[in-house]
């Protein structure tokens, strides 16, 4: 899994080759490895807003994980139950995952933003036995838990709380041994439930191989990562595939500290803050929230800082933030791919040419991934198709959780179906196009709407952009925008013309958004994707209040 130290892509995939052994479990490779080793090593740090950071050692991550894991295998978990976590950033969702990891049970982390409609869903449909949480998560979990008969136990960190078991206790009162059951590579490790975009949310199941998987692409997206000094942060929740697998587990696994931050609606400035005082040199951060840090004026020069790479994902990263970060921060983001089911399997790596504006990347090595049509066929050069990647891969899931008919759905023949478009050029690099169905078609027309969403940010007024196909008698759909504007600017009908013809003249005559309406905020997931599904359906209902057209005419 370790990339040789090259200057040549070519030479990068062809020398790679997978060595995962027949005995692979997270909790070993993560902790235990680096715990025998040198306990007193420093695998987390804390920022706290009042200055008063906090650091754990591997040697306490493993006494305190094989506490935990004693102390659940005591209320009756075993191997292959579902252990739910509903935590933010911090030492005791880390020490959680590692004691569900010992018992070869199944992690399911989930985010701390989601509503109690949204939990009882996932709760119930895992099975969970045990939810493992804070305060603030008791607050939604407790009027749902009669709606949960699988859900036997509630640990909580904090203050106790009355029905509840209390974390501290649960770790303090419980023998520090090691305990880790042997697992395979296959073995289940953890569920992910998708984001839910399109259709209900379904659970991922991944085997401990996933983190064997992504070692590759985090290893070439930090160019040639860890390097002496590296310092990991993501203001992505740890419950994300993205916090996750992006940026915690591989950096544990690798023996880099990671830096957690406290629950919050994403703030750019503290963002640059974390990045300054806790000198992060490595960080995940996905594209929407890029955007938002790059309103920040010459943060450079406010938050000194020692970044060494950025990674960015989830979305499309556009040319305009790819230049930005150039321009800004004298350094160039290497965008990535993947998703919940089969994570960073195309990336950058500008330390060796690998990097275009625009572009995803290249194929990361150990990964087949093609752009095939709808008969499973891979298409030429510059042809739309579907992005798919080949199985077996180590960094695919096992399977959807209870529902065989999406999983065999999920393939055709060997190729795993991701359910984006994309476009492979001549020299290999892929760009996003577009969700099958976010691909909007108009008077004969396929458009992807990142393109259109990248031009938009590209104005001086636009703070965030989507665009989606608004259905139309005459051209099947119309392009239609919603735009958020940067503060102090108003929301006028000429501005609207405006934005449609900067679209107009950048882009195509048949690619410019006919409709612009201002919104102060997009519906996104809790992983910052914007959820263009919810804007169709505004759109369709054609109540949103009112619209402002392009050219002051509908078309």
């Amino acid at each position: 899994m370790k990339l040789p130290q090259t200057t040549s892509y070519d030479e990068l995939v062809s020398a790679f080759r997978w060595d995962i052994p027949d005995k692979f479990n997270i909790a070993n490779v993560a902790c235990d490895n680096w715990a025998d080793q040198d306990p007193a090593r420093i695998c987390l740090e804390h920022f706290a807003v009042d200055g008063n950071h906090r650091t754990l050692s591997y040697g306490a991550l493993g006494q305190q994980s094989n506490r935990l894991a004693h102390g659940l295998r005591d209320l009756g978990i075993k191997r292959g139950d579902r252990v739910a976590l509903l935590l933010p950033q911090g030492f005791e969702v880390v020490i959680a995952h590692m004691a569900i990891y010992r018992l070869g049970a199944i992690a399911l982390p989930l985010a701390l933003l989601f509503g109690g409609e949204a939990l009882a869903y996932r709760l119930a449909d895992s099975g969970a036995s045990v939810v493992v949480t804070n305060g603030f998560g008791l607050e939604k979990l407790l009027p749902i838990a009669d709606q949960l008969p699988m859900l036997s136990h509630i640990v909580a960190t904090g203050e106790p709380v009355a029905g509840t078991l209390a974390f501290d206790d649960l770790v303090n009162g419980s023998s520090p041994s090691p305990i880790c059951v042997d697992t395979t590579p296959d073995d289940p490790a953890m569920m992910i439930y998708t984001s839910g975009t399109t259709g209900p949310p379904k659970g991922a199941l991944h085997g401990h191989r996933v983190l064997a998987g992504h070692i590759p692409g985090v290893r070439m997206a930090h160019e040639f990562f860890p390097q002496p000094g590296d310092r990991f942060w993501t203001p992505s929740d740890w419950a994300w595939a993205g916090g996750l697998l992006n940026c915690l587990l591989p950096s544990l696994m690798l023996g880099v500290p990671v830096v957690s931050s406290p629950s919050q609606k994403f703030d750019p400035d503290l963002a640059w803050e974390i990045i300054s005082t806790m000198d992060v040199r490595n960080a995940f951060i996905p594209p929407t929230a890029l955007r938002l840090m790059g309103s920040v004026k010459n943060p450079m020069a406010k938050y000194p800082n020692r970044l060494r790479t950025i990674g960015s994902a989830g979305e499309s990263l556009g040319r305009e933030t790819y230049l930005w970060a150039q321009s800004e921060l004298g350094m160039t983001i290497n965008e990535f791919y993947g998703q919940t089911e089969c994570n960073f399997v195309l990336g950058s790596m500008a330390g060796l040419g690998v990097s275009r504006a625009g572009a995803i990347g290249k194929t990361v090595p150990g990964h087949k991934v093609a752009i095939i049509d709808a008969g499973g066929l891979e298409v030429a050069d510059g042809e739309i198709g579907q992005i798919a990647v080949k199985r077996p891969d180590p960094v695919m899931f096992l399977g959807y959780w209870n529902n065989p008919g999406a999983t065999a759905a999920k393939f055709i023949g060997d190729y795993m179906l991701t359910g984006d478009q994309g476009i492979r050029d001549a020299d290999g690099y892929v760009s996003f196009f577009g969700r099958d169905d976010d691909v909007i078609t108009s008077s004969g027309y396929r458009i992807g709407p990142g393109e259109i969403e990248d031009c938009l940010m590209g104005h001086p007024a636009v703070r965030l952009a989507a665009a989606i196909g608004k259905p139309d008698a005459m051209r099947t759909e119309v392009v239609k925008a919603y735009v958020v504007l940067k503060d102090g600017i108003e929301p006028t009908q000429a501005l609207a013309a405006d934005l449609s013809n900067w679209v107009r003249l950048r882009l195509s005559m048949h690619e410019y958004p006919r409709e612009v309406e201002f919104v102060e905020a997009l519906p996104m997931t809790t992983t910052g994707k914007i959820i263009r599904r919810l804007l169709r359906d505004k759109a369709a209902m054609d109540d949103a209040g009112p619209v402002l057209v392009s050219g002051g005419r509908s078309t």
